[in-house]
């Protein structure tokens, strides 16, 4: 698609993952660019990250990429309108810091936005990536028309955006939604260095461990497995693994998504009465696996939220689907083109 001509601005979005990175270019509406209405996804483009280079070098190689989707679609960097990073934490929003994330060794205080406002002339915005999901499923997808919503990442990690009162809530130092650290449980799968926290039960991560745990006892008992065949196989057994082979009718591959939605349930209690939210969103695993955590997650949360807070929250997948990514990054730059006033 060719955007010359007729004045078109462009916002651009970039995505930085531990194994990959994405930039994308978006039309925002004419007449409201910083807001939700009208946003189209133009062009993109994605490559590893190198965790080995220096960071100094994978910002060139972002910049590089915009300027050739640029030339691709036909626009020149003086229109871009403004730039959006998502990015795992910590980091500094405010002050466009990436600060030591886990995924991303070498890169402490990385000033990424400065770094492509002065290499493309244009203002650039940084938020936590699930921050960056929850602004775009609140703007583009599954919460529009909320004033109060949770998005919950549910992938590699669990992590949550929050959307409170018609704002993107950050809190004090950019952690507000840190959910995977609460322990729900004495023990259980580790997740986010702490056995029985949510994360631990609620992620690809966690099930895997989880999945480990209940393999071997049942290869111990004689049992076959249809997704493990012996025990030297149980170091690779993965949450997808387990995913397909609920999808496959396995009955055991059922139970242990089972008990992962009764964590699940009981996490989104614990949010449903302390935030009152109308709307969760969650994204990856439940998207693709809600057809076997969604009957013990909604017993869970009739259990244990308040009632009258539980009647008005529903519980859905994220909308977005594998687009999720790009739409959060330019969600992030129509944002602070905005003002954050959302």
């Amino acid at each position: 698609m060719r955007v010359a001509g007729g004045g078109v601005k462009v916002l651009v979005g970039i995505d930085i993952g531990g194994t990959k990175t994405a930039v994308a270019l978006g039309a925002p509406s004419r007449s409201s660019p910083g807001i939700a209405e009208g946003l189209s996804l133009i062009e993109r483009s994605a490559f590893p990250t190198d965790t080995r280079a220096p960071w100094r070098e994978h910002i060139r190689r972002i910049i590089d990429s915009i300027r050739a989707l640029m030339a691709r679609v036909g626009a020149q960097p003086s229109e871009i309108l403004g730039m959006g990073v998502s990015c795992g934490g910590p980091l500094d929003s405010r002050a466009g810091l990436i600060l030591s994330p886990p995924n991303l060794p070498g890169w402490d205080r990385v000033p990424i936005t400065a770094s492509l406002a002065a290499a493309l002339g244009a203002p650039a915005f940084l938020q936590n990536d699930a921050n960056a999901c929850a602004l775009a499923e609140w703007l583009y997808g599954a919460g529009r028309g909320c004033r109060n919503m949770v998005f919950l990442t549910f992938g590699t990690g669990m992590g949550a955006g929050l959307i409170l009162d018609g704002r993107l809530y950050e809190g004090a130092n950019d952690l507000a939604g840190e959910v995977g650290h609460v322990r729900l449980a004495e023990d259980g799968p580790e997740g986010y260095g702490k056995k029985g926290s949510f994360e631990g039960f609620c992620s690809g991560g966690g099930i895997a461990n989880l999945a480990q745990a209940v393999v071997a006892e049942a290869l111990a008992r004689g049992e076959r497995v249809s997704f493990c065949p012996d025990e030297a196989a149980i170091p690779s057994v993965t949450a997808q693994a387990v995913g397909e082979a609920a999808a496959s009718g396995d009955p055991l591959a059922r139970e242990i998504l089972a008990a992962s939605g009764r964590s699940l349930g009981r996490g989104l209690a614990m949010l449903i009465d302390v935030l009152n939210p109308e709307r969760i969103v969650i994204g990856s695993i439940y998207v693709r696996c809600r057809e076997f955590l969604q009957r013990t997650m909604e017993q869970e949360i009739r259990r244990e939220a308040l009632p009258l807070a539980a009647a008005v929250c529903t519980v859905v997948p994220a909308a977005l689907g594998e687009q999720i990514g790009d739409y959060a990054s330019l969600a992030v730059a129509a944002r602070g083109l905005s003002g954050g006033t959302e």
